[in-house]
This record gives structure tokens, sequence and C-alpha cells, in this order.
């Protein structure tokens, strides 16, 4: 094993861990400070696995541009545009179809219309809603008690289960809140925070009393803002390679899992299979659980609260067929699955549909979503299992018989961080743990959002702060 050891002489030293886009994001950001500000800094980015990118992976299967993750991400949060834009990207930008807008929702083996007006899963048009065969009338009813009960006091936190159910009723949050749920954080509402989750939800409950009411007299603004979803003409990796080409004043290792990190006397040290590294800075981009298990040696309480978020596991396969062999046509951009149909798919997105050019004309591609982050026999099927629940789930509900042209399966184990209950006590016990340890940084989607963007924001806010500690610290060194 060598040791590099940073001589006095030597410029500060970031050691960033972990590549996905949070590492990639952060490593890329440390370099453009340290050029802005002609401040000399080595910046080390360690992989454990052999290629950077992390859950973000497109593969290319014939004329199919097959995502295995992330497909698109919210353009209203700006890190994910404004990162593109700053990379040359912005031309790549494509939105979702606009032309088959909108998704389905299966109740008793068939496709009904999401309700139009939803606003972070609440109706701000009631008409769709009492229109709509997915609600009964007297869960349209209700739904309409809200504009009648009065707002929850004290700041305690719920479940997000709890608070739909209390607001809006049982009803719809089990046949819609629900799968759009497992879509967003992959996790039962019944165990994930409002706090951590939907904050400004309660807020609106709180300052109008009612979700509806709320909501409405915040429409004007809600449309400002817009939703739109945004993707890469080539697929999501075009970013991350994007980024990694531009990484030219970064030294880069993949397959080097870190196996020890040590605080010294100023700094820490880093040490892989082959290597160990001395920091004056060390950003750790990893999932909590590697984080909790590389901190336990010398924070056993940091490594607890890490541990103890929760993370589920799923299943993507892509299947393409000719269209010719779809009887359901392809108007939507797919479909979501409630609990309460007791099937092990969470959801079929229309790839093909939702994103034109991912499949060539004539073909369509269409990507099923298995085990909910609760079921772990699902996810554990051996794949021609796994392949057999997609077939089947097609043919049920589509009507799709062929053999597909192709099919692609990726295991997502341990990927989404669940923001379980006491999720915003345990951030902030974490935060008070950091402050004991000058110069480690937590970044990622475990933390403050498990969206594309929000892990973009983590990676350049938690970059902006270990360039401002080597900094200071440079600048004290210097003086005395």
């Amino acid at each position: 094993m060598s040791t590099l050891a940073r001589a006095p002489e030597s410029p500060p030293s970031i050691v960033v861990i972990g590549g996905g886009i949070t590492g990639l994001t952060a490593a890329y950001r440390l370099q453009s400070l340290a050029r802005e500000h002609a401040f000399p800094l080595a910046v080390r980015l360690l992989e454990s696995s052999d290629r950077l990118g992390g859950k973000i992976r497109t593969a290319r299967v014939d004329a199919f541009t097959v995502e295995e993750g992330p497909d698109i991400f919210l353009a209203r949060k700006p890190a994910g545009v404004n990162l593109c834009r700053e990379l040359g990207l912005e031309g790549r930008l494509r939105p979702t179809n606009p032309d088959h807008r909108g998704s389905l929702i299966l109740r008793d083996g068939e496709l009904f219309p999401l309700p139009e007006g939803l606003s972070a899963m609440i109706p701000t048009r009631l008409k769709p809603f009492l229109r709509s065969p997915l609600l009964s009338p007297w869960g349209k009813i209700r739904m309409g008690a809200d504009w009648l009960l009065p707002a929850r006091s004290g700041e305690a936190d719920e479940s997000v289960a709890s608070f739909f159910s209390r607001r809006l009723g049982r009803e719809l949050y089990e046949k819609i809140v629900d799968p759009l749920l497992g879509g967003l954080y992959g996790g039962s509402g019944d165990v994930l925070s409002l706090k951590a989750t939907f904050p400004h939800l309660r807020a609106l409950e709180r300052e109008h009393g009612s979700l509806l009411r709320g909501l409405l007299a915040r429409r004007g603004a809600t449309r400002q803002s817009g939703g739109a979803f945004v993707t890469l003409e080539g697929g999501m990796e075009e970013l991350t390679a994007t980024l990694e080409r531009t990484l030219t004043g970064v030294r880069v290792t993949t397959g080097a899992p870190v196996r020890s990190l040590s605080p010294r006397a100023s700094g820490f040290s880093v040490v892989t299979d082959h290597d160990r590294y001395e920091a004056d800075a060390v950003l750790l981009a990893t999932p909590a659980y590697v984080s909790g298990a590389l901190v336990a040696p010398f924070d056993d309480a940091l490594a607890r609260d890490l541990g103890s978020i929760r993370y589920g596991s799923t299943v993507t396969l892509s299947l393409a067929y000719r269209l010719r062999d779809v009887p359901r046509p392809l108007d939507a951009y797919g479909y979501i699955i409630p609990r309460s149909e007791g099937r092990p798919v969470l959801a079929c997105t229309w790839s093909s549909t939702k994103i034109p050019g991912r499949a060539p004309e004539g073909m369509a591609l269409l990507r099923v979503f298995l085990g909910r982050s609760d079921d772990y026999e699902t996810a554990g099927r051996p794949d021609h299992a796994l392949l057999a629940l997609a077939r089947e789930e097609l043919r049920a509900t589509l009507g799709i018989t062929a053999e597909p042209l192709f099919h692609h399966l990726r295991r997502w184990e341990r990927a989404m961080p669940l923001y379980t209950l006491g999720h915003p006590e345990r951030l902030a016990r974490i935060a008070g743990r950091l402050s004991a340890h000058p110069g480690l940084f937590l970044a990622g989607a475990a933390f403050h959002g498990v969206g594309i963007p929000d892990c973009i924001r983590d990676g350049e806010t938690k970059a902006g702060g270990a360039f401002a500690f080597v900094r200071a610290l440079a600048a004290s060194t210097h003086a005395s």
C-alpha cells in the first residue's frame, strides 16, 4: 500500500467518496471553485464500482434507448437544468411528450385516467375528481369535507398516510396518493414523514385551515412555477458522462472501495485496497449505510443515525414490442398500481410514449417496476420469475401475449432512501455530530431530497462548504 501524505508545500486536498450524481457534481463544483478563485486545490474522486454515474444508467439495445434508473427530472427545481446549461447540454434537454400527457391508475383490473388538476397530490380542481370513477360517492364527499375540517394544532410530525387520510379521507389516500408516493419516494405513506417529504402541505393547512382552500389561493403561483419534467436526448447518462469528461482537474479512481476513514490531528486518512490518501477535508457522497460504516470507528452515535436511514429495493424490467402486438393504445405515460390491487408490480411506464425517440418507429418500449419497498420477496426472485411476473402483468392489463423482442432487467438493492418518521430529528442529530468533525461533509439522496436536482443541489452546497473550509484552513496556516 502506498501512502500519499501531503507535504507542507503541497496544495490543500479534498477527497470525494462516491461517484454517483452527487459525488460527480461535488467534484465538478470543487474544480470550478478552485479555478474561479485561482486557489490551488487537489481534488480526488474515489468510486467503489468500475464506473461513474451511480443509479443513472442508460443502455443502448439495437435502436432502443433503455433507462435502467431515473429517466426524467423536474425542471422547476433549478439545480438540474442549471447544471445542464453550465455543461453545454441545454440544447440536449427534451420535455416529456406533450401530446399524451397524463397517467392512468389501475382499479379492479381496469385503467382509469388520473384526474386532472393534481398539485403535490392534492386536487386543485374538484370537477375532474367528482367525475372520476376512481372514487366512490362517499370518497368524493369525504374529500370535500377538507373545506370544513379544522386545522390540526401543534408542530408534531405525522405520517404522510395519516395527514392525507385526515384531510382528504382514507379512500383518496389509498387509491390515488399511495400509488403516486411509490413513484416519488418508493415507500409506504404509513411510515414516511410528512415534515421530511411534504412540509409545505402542513404549512398550507396551518395558514388556510384547509388544503383545498390553500391550493386554490396559491393556484396562480403554482401554475407559474410549472411542473414539467425533462430528460436528455440521448438518455440521462449524457449528464453523468459529460460531468466525467469535464473533471480534467480531478484525479478519478474507480474500482476503489474505501476500507477505512479516520480523523487525524489535521484532516483525515482515507484507505482503499491499494492506497492511503491524506486529505484536509472529505466529502462522503455514498449511501447513508455506507457512510455510517465508515464513520463508525470514530463516532458511534453518528454511525447509528446514518445506519437508521432505511432504504427500499426495486427491480426495473424494460420490454420491447412491435406496436402491432400491443392491443391497447399507448396514449399516456403509463399507469400506477395501488397496493389495494394486491399485485407485485408497482407501475408500468410506457417509455416510448412518455419520451419520444426512445424506440424506433413502429416499436414500443415498456418499463415495469416490481417489488415495493416492504416487499422483499418479490425483489429477491430470480430473473426468469420476474420476467414471468412482468409479462403476466402486461397480458392482464394491456392484452400483450407476444414474446418481447428483448427484455432488459436491472436490480436496485437498497437504492431508495426512505424518509421515515423522525427523519428531520435524525438530520438535526447528524448535523450536530458533524460539528465535532471539522472537514467532514455528507451529501446525497439520504438527506434533503431524492430527485436528481435535489442530489445536484446537495452536492454543490456541500462542495461549497468543503471549499470554504480548506480555504480558511489554508489562510490560517499561512497566517501562522
